[in-house]
Formats: structure tokens, sequence, C-alpha cells
């Protein structure tokens, strides 16, 4: 599927799973790869030579891993609004903080990343405070939505959304 989406002119893919990105990529001019999933360190090295953006950075521990293998790797820092024990990211009163220690830290942050609730108001407020983060911290990335809420991420200032699903179909 990631060949026809490519051959039709699509060049930018995602993938939450590690395993199911490495299967799929390969370092390449023409392919973009995005990892989308929780970063685990044992994982980073076999990741690094094919990721071009790492979303969902929210440990420094994930940074300095991200840093050794891959100097300058780009980043995006995950807010969770939610408060769900499950969900990965910061809080957001916690970035401000983090960000600061990013600075010791050889990787180039692009902007915050969000996976919203699935309740429409909470999600849209989600959305807000997100982008608020990305405005007062003056990021041009605040990836924000994927398939089932992209209109109201992209009402809110998502500058890229994860339509995986709307592509491809659900998960198998």
């Amino acid at each position: 599927m990631v060949e026809l989406a490519h051959g039709l002119g699509l060049n930018v893919f995602g993938e939450n799973y590690a395993s199911e990105l490495l299967d799929k990529a390969e370092p390449s001019d023409s392919f973009v790869w995005h990892y989308l999933g929780a970063i685990q360190r044992k994982k980073v090295a076999k990741l690094a030579p094919v990721v071009d953006l790492f979303q969902g950075l929210c440990r420094l521990e994930e940074a300095e891993a991200i840093a050794k293998v891959k100097p300058q790797a780009k980043v995006l820092i995950q807010i969770d609004t939610t408060g769900f024990d499950q969900r990965n990211g910061l809080r957001p009163e916690d970035f401000p903080d983090f960000f600061a220690q990013l600075s010791n830290v050889d990787v180039e942050v692009l902007g915050v990343m969000c996976v919203a609730p699935p309740e429409r108001e909470a999600a849209k407020a989600c959305f807000a405070k997100v982008r608020g983060l990305a405005d007062e911290f003056q990021f041009p990335v605040c990836s924000m939505g994927m398939t089932g809420d992209l209109r109201d991420a992209v009402a809110a200032g998502s500058t890229m959304v994860r339509i995986g699903s709307a592509l491809f179909g659900p998960r198998g």
C-alpha cells in the first residue's frame, strides 16, 4: 500500500510501531518517514537511519538516545492534555521546563504534537492548548488530528494531520 501511495505522489508516511516501520522503510531520498509511537531507547539505533521525524518525544532520556545515534535529529514533543495513564506525553505545564532541558541535547525540536481525547469538545480544548504552546514557543510544526478529528484540528491550527486510516483503512 505504501508503494502504491508513493507511486501516486505521496512521500511522507508515518508508523506507530517500530517493527512495522522497520519492515517498510529503508533510507531513501524519496520517502520521508515519521515515527509516531512511544520512543523506546533500545529501538532508537535501528529506527534512526530511516526516521526523518520522531513524533512523540516526551522524556529527556529519549532525546539523549536519539542524539547519540542521530545528532540533529528532528523531533516533535508530545503533549498530553487527557491525563489518561495510558497516554504518552508531557502535561502542558511541564513543557517549558522540558523544552529548556532539551537545549543541552543535540536534537532539533520542530514543534509539538498531540493525540486528542475521543470526545469532540475535549479534543477541541486539547487542540487549542497545544496550538497555544506552538504559538508561544514559535514552532513551525503543530501535529494535531487524525482521520476522525482532522477538521477540528485544522480549524485549531494544525500544520500536520495524521490520516492513515482515511488513506489505508483501519488497522488490521
